[in-house]
């Protein structure tokens, strides 16, 4: 079986972006950390990042028959894309929404999630953990 991890707008920029809020730790941080957890338990995970709303809902909808579950950091598009929504709601395996940062905690705009309510849950504020415990 196998778990997709999908990062949206900004993610890239992990280790450089606004370190006092997301932390040191770049995204390949991130995936190397996952995939040793994956490895572990005999999981396959794939890796996709864009900062392109369009690429996100495309990846979305050519899902492989051996996706067991997605993990999804949508960025900023969290609070602004029914496409994006959209996308998730048409899918028929389970996706977790991921924050690394608590996204309640923070300014108001950001406190609003389009894709709470057609994922199956929500991690927030709980770092590269969150990750890990979407896993």
């Amino acid at each position: 079986m196998k778990i997709l991890v999908v990062n949206g707008p900004n993610l890239n920029l992990l280790g450089r972006r606004e370190p006092g809020i997301y932390g040191t730790a770049t995204l390949a941080d991130l995936e190397q950390r996952l995939t040793t957890l994956a490895k572990a338990g005999k999981w396959q995970i794939e890796f996709f990042q864009s900062n392109h709303e369009g690429a996100l809902i495309d990846r979305l909808q050519t899902l492989d028959t051996a996706i067991a579950g997605i993990i999804l950091n949508a960025g900023g598009l969290t609070h602004t894309s029914v496409s994006l929504r959209d996308a998730v709601a048409a899918l028929s395996v389970p996706v977790v929404e991921v924050h690394l940062s608590n996204i309640f905690a923070r300014e108001e705009f950001r406190q609003t999630s389009l894709l709470s309510s057609v994922c199956r849950g929500i991690i927030s504020g709980l770092g590269f953990d969150g990750y890990e415990a979407a896993f």
